[in-house]
């Protein structure tokens, strides 16, 4: 071989791309940034929900809020396949079926979306205000179809329904101190008894006031709207958004008085704490909620089962 051809040679292997790195060398390359409890709570999942597949290696791709609420991905290298692992519920997907780490968010973020809906009004696993949702979506659908001033008031009708059904849903006797106990119509006067029960405390001030304040801005419009001979669309869409409003207003002021989520993690004092919708607690608990702490990875339920 001549000393040219020697030369050319050597400059090919110069060039010459390099092959994959096995997963083995790279499980051990990659540093992994999450804390270890989120670790070790990806890792247990995606062996039960994968199994009898063997985990290789994962790394923490990216985190983006969307509507308050956090969601991790991951990626995932398995013995026989890969998989992008999304939080809050936590889900995996097959990289194969879903190749676009965005596309799997936002479908991801949809699932949970219409899981949650379809758990709110699961006659299985009845939610608290489920009634109250219910008569929220019969008031919303003729909205867009709805072409009489009739029909608009009839929204209103509908809205009021909504309304008192949060009252047949919480309001209890008890919550009425030293005070007359209201009729069972009496909207206003019962939802400022279900405000100073579910947000007491002069901490819970400026809660009260504005539960107080939004029942009743809520009740006089449906109520007007009811009665408006002249009602358009417009009207029955406030209507709606109003109680809409109230509702979920009144549904987290209760989840958090009833449930006890703190403000702060009491092992780490992290102010990241968080009630979490995990669709695989309702085999096996009563509620499919666990309180976590996205800080240190303390829980709620973990605590009071251990004692």
């Amino acid at each position: 071989m001549t000393q040219e051809s020697m030369k050319k040679r050597s400059r090919r292997h110069e060039h010459t791309i390099p092959g994959a790195v096995p997963d083995a060398t790279v499980a051990k390359l990659v540093v992994v940034t999450a804390p270890e409890h989120e670790v070790r709570d990806i890792r247990q999942y995606v062996e039960i929900q994968a199994r009898p597949e063997k985990m290789i290696r994962l790394e923490k791709i990216k985190t983006e809020h969307v509507f308050n609420r956090r969601y991790a991905a991951w990626d995932v290298r398995t013995n026989r396949d890969r998989y992008w692992v999304i939080t809050d519920p936590t889900n995996l997907y097959s990289q194969k079926d879903f190749p676009s780490l965005d596309y799997t968010i936002s479908f991801h973020i949809g699932l949970g979306q219409r899981m949650a809906a379809k758990s709110r009004a699961d006659e299985k696993h009845p939610d608290r205000l489920a009634p109250a949702w219910r008569r929220l979506d019969q008031a919303e659908e003729p909205v867009d179809v709805a072409d009489e001033a009739e029909e608009f008031q009839a929204v209103g009708m509908r809205c009021r329904e909504c309304l008192l059904a949060i009252v047949r849903s919480v309001a209890s006797d008890s919550m009425v101190q030293g005070q007359p106990i209201p009729k069972k119509g009496d909207f206003i006067h019962w939802t400022e008894a279900i405000a100073e029960s579910i947000a007491p405390g002069a901490r819970e001030a400026e809660v009260r006031h504005h539960l107080k304040t939004m029942a009743k801005s809520a009740w006089q419009l449906v109520s007007w709207l009811t009665h408006a001979v002249d009602a358009v669309r417009f009207d029955a869409l406030m209507a709606t958004q109003a109680t809409g409003s109230t509702l979920t207003a009144f549904e987290i002021a209760l989840f958090r008085h009833e449930r006890g989520v703190p403000d702060r993690c009491p092992k780490c004092t992290s102010y990241r704490v968080s009630s979490v919708f995990e669709p695989d607690l309702m085999e096996h608990s009563e509620s499919p909620y666990f309180v976590t702490c996205e800080s240190c990875g303390w829980k709620l339920k973990e605590e009071n089962t251990n004692g």
